[in-house]
């Protein structure tokens, strides 16, 4: 998601986008609150990215302070949307599993754009 254009032109468009993909295509049954906490969590996110930190469910935890299933209820409603891709990778140990985060395709086809 690295752009040539300056960086806060760059935030600029990431905010915009996350507004237009959470706020205006509310899903059905979805809570003005779930949306919020979407919103905000795109933000941790993006965040995270430009610091190349992995978007780990383990990352993101440590970054919010958030507990474990909270993170991943804040993500899950994302990966339903296709905003984020969710894969299993090995752990930092490598011996285990973890969950692993990455924005779409499309999210970063639309943000290539204009």
């Amino acid at each position: 998601m690295t752009s040539t254009r300056k960086p806060e032109l760059q935030a600029q468009r990431f905010s915009a986008l996350t507004l237009e993909e959470v706020l205006d295509k509310p899903v059905e049954g979805e809570t003005p609150q779930s949306r919020l906490k979407q919103v905000g969590m795109m933000t941790v996110l993006y965040l995270m990215h430009q610091r190349h930190e992995k978007l780990t469910l383990a990352n993101i935890k440590e970054v919010t302070g958030m507990t474990r299933n909270t993170v991943k209820e804040s993500i899950d409603p994302l990966v339903a949307r296709g905003i984020l891709r969710e894969t299993i990778v090995k752990n930092s140990a490598g011996r285990g599993t973890a969950w692993q985060y990455e924005f779409g395709p499309e999210i970063i086809e639309k943000l290539k754009l204009g």
